[in-house]
């Protein structure tokens, strides 16, 4: 083994290798007997694709390019597409990003349009398909924009013919529901199809805060009677509902301070753990029940697992297999379970467990190590104290590389990283762009700060009104105690995020010295103007829960946001953002960019045409990662070979 400075170490896990492998199969389900699913495309423009796993077992891609299969509801999106057989072919209806029309798609011909585009603001949007074979429909979540402002917009539940009739009239469209709720899921009809259920919530609620089930009686014709609230609440989250195959109302509610199993309003696994989570993109799934009656679940506290729920003794047996987490996507054929899972040493693939043999097994995206997995980080779980003697929840990957190691004075530097959402969790799964640098010597640190999601109410509760508080103080506490320990260089410190992660890096070096530099990526940096029509209707109001309402609590949105005291900021800094974000726009790095002209601080500032909230595209993402790294080049005094300069001006 040779011997290198910390961050100077070669590494075969390139910028391209990082990119080419972001992403993950999404959205599983069945048609027919075949695994359907949907797949990131990051070279196609950052595409999603549908994949089909055929019966001899091979993969095919069912949409070519530029087909995207992906929702803009709410902007986070939902489920996308749904399908089944009909006289022995598949048939599947999904919406396509770019018109956000849906389709219909049968193999051997081109995809038709079942709904028209409306011109007016963000159009129409689409989400959670539902296919009615009965009554020649799909039902779906509608979001209508009414005018050009980001919350004219209502949502309903609306069935849309399958023969093309609403392609070019919008009136051909049959609403479900009226408005009783500013926002709403996908209805889930009961086995006999005599009753829907879904969920509701209204501002200034996020779905994690609180919402309300709703059920309602269907008539032969489709047709919804009158709606009634039977369970949830201001502070009671449902995550999700569904039928169990004997008409039993099955539901996830956090009422006991965890997300739980409830069967007609009975508990059915009273555990402190989650059987549910945050519902930022629709059609989530976290629990699905088997016609034979056991119930299949994703499920954990701080990670999860694939199980199986016996809903009459409340045991859960889990899939045996290499897998440490699995996404909130489930589907059930029979006694097949399809979920997706990953582990630290592989990351996301589709993965099916047989509740007849217990036999789990990977059927889909399979991971295949593109390098050397002794190049892979060898992650540490880490509960660490906090302000006030509170727990801290992370990750921690120290540097790793099979073929080198640093001098024995050396500590390493380190990188804090803050998750998005914020309400959301870092995943403990095989990341190529957290081995990117770990790989080179540069050791990375992913904060469960408090408001995460995966330790119950009482943890998430945490960030309540105190967004730019806890976050930060929670991830200086980890990068401190990293340095106190003897595991990270002390002047070698930096944070780096992406939206809510953006926002908690910027505060940090607006109100800490902990750090040496920072990476700040589509932030929230100006709450005041965020809170006030500068970000989409789904988060408009977040910041009343967060921070406070702005009216009550103006000196505290003025106090805490980062373009209001740029002035403060001392450590380099990158910045980038996707020009496309409606969710964090561009306006807002600018304006925190103009408060930092002539301050003589050195920063830079990448902006990528065509990218919205998230980065999709391959060359946007080798961009963002050979830019990161160079300015920890620059600023921990590291020499990592190959590498393009970044820029850095004053």
């Amino acid at each position: 083994m040779r011997t290198l400075a910390y961050g100077s170490w070669p590494s075969p896990i390139d910028a391209a290798l990082a990119a080419a492998h972001d992403g993950h199969p999404e959205w599983v389900g069945f048609v027919g007997d075949e695994v359907w699913w949907t797949e990131p495309r990051p070279t196609e423009a950052g595409r999603r694709t549908l994949v089909r796993r055929l019966a001899d077992g091979t993969e095919e891609s069912v949409l070519p390019a530029p087909w995207n299969v992906r929702s803009r509801v709410m902007e986070y999106g939902g489920l996308p597409w749904a399908g089944t057989v009909q006289g022995g072919q598949p048939l599947v209806v999904f919406a396509n990003f770019t018109d956000q029309r849906l389709y219909r798609y049968d193999p051997g011909s081109e995809p038709s349009p079942l709904t028209p585009v409306s011109r007016v603001g963000g159009g129409l949007r689409w989400a959670e398909p539902q296919l009615r074979l009965d009554l020649g429909e799909v039902w779906c979540v509608l979001e209508e924009f009414t005018g050009e402002a980001p919350g004219d917009v209502r949502r309903v539940l609306a069935a849309v013919p399958l023969d093309g009739t609403a392609a070019e009239d919008r009136d051909a469209v049959r609403e479900l529901t009226g408005e009783r709720h500013r926002f709403v899921s996908g209805p889930r009809v009961s086995p006999d199809g005599r009753k829907a259920a879904w969920l509701g919530w209204d501002h200034p609620r996020m779905p994690w805060d609180g919402t309300e089930l709703v059920l309602a009686e269907v008539a032969d014709d489709g047709t919804f009677g009158e709606p009634r609230i039977v369970a949830g609440g201001p502070e009671e989250s449902i995550a999700q509902t569904d039928w169990g195959f004997d008409g039993s109302l099955l539901y996830a509610s956090d009422r006991t301070g965890w997300w739980n199993l409830y069967r007609d309003h009975q508990p059915l696994c009273a555990r402190e753990e989650e059987f549910g989570g945050p519902l930022w993109k629709l059609g989530q799934r976290w629990f699905a029940p088997l016609e034979s009656g056991p119930i299949a679940v994703v499920h954990g506290r701080g990670a999860t697992a694939l199980g199986v729920l016996d809903p009459e003794t409340g045991e859960v047996v889990d899939a045996a297999g290499p897998w440490t987490e699995f996404a909130s996507t489930l589907a059930v054929h029979g006694e097949r379970i399809v979920g997706v899972g990953a582990s630290p040493r592989s990351a996301y693939e589709v993965v099916e467990l047989d509740t007849r043999t217990g036999r789990a097994r990977v059927i889909g995206a399979a991971h295949d190590d593109p390098v050397d997995p002794a190049h892979y980080p060898e992650p540490q779980i880490r509960t660490f104290t906090g302000p006030a003697g509170r727990d801290i929840h992370a990750h921690i990957y120290p540097p790793h590389n099979p073929s080198w190691t640093a001098p024995g004075n050396e500590l390493p530097p380190y990188v804090i990283w803050a998750h998005g959402g914020p309400t959301s969790r870092a995943p403990l799964v095989l990341d190529l762009e957290i081995a990117y640098f770990t790989s080179r010597g540069i050791g990375v640190a992913e904060v469960n700060y408090g408001g995460s999601t995966g330790h119950g109410r009482e943890y998430r509760n945490r960030l309540r009104e105190q967004w730019g508080v806890v976050d930060v103080e929670d991830c200086a506490a980890v990068a401190l105690a990293l340095a106190e320990e003897g595991t990270a260089d002390r002047a070698r410190l930096a944070v780096r995020g992406g939206s809510a992660g953006g926002w908690t890096s910027a505060a940090s070096l607006v109100t800490t010295d902990v750090y040496a530099c920072g990476t700040i990526i589509y932030p929230v940096l100006d709450l005041a103007n965020w809170a006030s029509g500068e970000t989409h209707d789904f988060e408009s109001r977040y910041l009343e829960t967060l921070v406070g309402p702005l009216a009550d609590v103006p000196a505290r949105y003025a106090e805490r946001s980062p373009v209001e005291h740029a002035d403060r900021v001392t450590a380099p800094f990158l910045l980038m953002q996707g020009l496309a974000d409606v969710i964090c726009p561009p306006v807002q790095c600018e304006r925190f960019l103009e408060r930092m002209r002539g301050r003589q601080v050195p920063h830079a500032y990448l902006a990528f045409e065509g990218e919205g909230h998230g980065f999709r595209r391959a060359d946007t993402m080798i961009r963002a990662l050979e830019a990161e790294l160079s300015l920890y080049a620059q600023v921990f005094g590291i020499d990592p070979p190959g590498v393009p300069t970044l820029e850095l001006t004053k």
